[in-house]
């Protein structure tokens, strides 16, 4: 895993076209904007973990 550190409005770049900026720190919350192409899906991972989750149950019944 890559460890970055970065401050209020700077940013990482992915692939050239994904960014994720540093938008406020507060605490220990972090809130982080991501700028993606569109057909890029951009999800928090318990999300994407339900999701994944919920198409594994889906096949199991197919």
């Amino acid at each position: 895993m890559l460890h970055l550190t970065r401050k209020v409005g700077q940013s990482i770049v992915i692939d050239g076209n994904i960014i994720i900026s540093v938008i406020e720190v507060n605490g220990k919350q972090v809130r982080l904007g991501v700028n993606a192409p569109k057909p890029v899906h951009v999800d928090r991972e318990e999300v994407y973990r339900k999701k994944l989750n919920d198409a594994m149950e889906a096949l199991q019944y197919v």
